[in-house]
């Protein structure tokens, strides 16, 4: 594995054992960046923590000029322990609690991803504190079925995830963070679920959040910043063919650049966030055989 013999990492590390290998991690990384940049040069392309992360491959990540997609206070530890530029970072989360947020603010977080009503209430209390504005993206649900495995489909209406433009939430919520005192409202972000096999669900939500953003101009919404989240597929088996990472990138940025001509907008800053599809063909487990049946 990357040149390693992996029974002599098993017998000098012990097991259960992650092995990760770096050149396949920089790759990925690499194409991520050249595919999305190469087709649209407002990209910033963000590491899914949540996939795995540890300080070693958080280091890798910032040599590579990635940003970095964080879920909670120790994912956020990890990033601060290697000096992680807190502008590159990304706060995901439907339960951050108040600690985890005054970590944040505190650090000098790049974005908080605002995920309910109550967070969006308990962040402007907590950056009031502080005498602070945090920018912040809002995350919606646009209503869309990605075909993906019921419990990791996150983009539809009963998701615990975002608000609904659906039911009229994600209006209110964008007014909300509109009127509040230490709130910069900078974009908006959804997530469909992972792993998507299918180009077609980015097409259709795309669309439909850019139109829900262009109706919501009036009302003050200044569209700066947009992601439509991650969810890239790998395989796990050989009959599994996901998309290319240039087919995630050509879909994404044509129908983002159509969609903002058709409906008059300016084109914002665009944020991916591949997660398993950078660590998933990079990365192994091994196991000794415990006891035998």
């Amino acid at each position: 594995i990357g040149g390693c013999d992996a029974v002599e990492l098993a017998s000098a590390f012990g097991t259960p054992l992650y092995v990760f290998d770096e050149e396949t991690l920089r790759a990925q990384c690499k194409s991520f960046i050249r595919e999305f940049q190469s087709r649209y040069s407002n990209s910033t392309v963000a590491y899914a923590s949540k996939a795995y992360i540890n300080p070693a491959l958080a280091q890798i990540f910032h040599a590579e000029g990635m940003g970095l997609d964080v879920v909670s206070g120790g994912e956020l530890a990890v990033a601060q322990s290697v000096n992680f530029p807190p502008h590159l970072v990304f706060f995901h989360g439907n339960n951050k609690t108040g600690e985890e947020l005054e970590q944040a603010l505190k650090w000098g977080i790049g974005r908080i991803v605002i995920d309910s009503f109550y967070e969006l209430s308990l962040l402007e209390t907590i950056a009031s504190r502080a005498q602070k504005t945090q920018d912040v993206l809002l995350r919606v649900s646009p209503g869309i079925d990605p075909h993906t495995h019921t419990k990791t489909t996150t983009g539809i209406l009963d998701s615990k995830f975002g608000f609904s433009i659906e039911t009229g939430d994600a209006k209110k919520a964008v007014q909300c963070a509109i009127n509040a005192s230490y709130i910069n409202l900078k974009g908006l972000h959804f997530h469909l679920g992972s792993p998507i096999f299918e180009l077609e669900p980015y097409q259709t939500a795309i669309a439909v959040v850019l139109a829900f953003a262009s109706q919501l101009r009036e009302e003050g919404l200044e569209l700066q910043e947009f992601s439509p989240g991650g969810g890239f597929a790998v395989a796990y088996t050989r009959d599994q063919v996901p998309p290319d990472i240039s087919d995630y990138a050509e879909t994404i940025v044509n129908t983002l650049t159509d969609e903002c001509q058709r409906l008059g907008l300016d084109e914002p800053r665009l944020i991916v966030e591949p997660g398993r599809i950078i660590t998933g063909p990079a990365g192994v487990a091994l196991y000794r055989v415990g006891a035998v049946k």
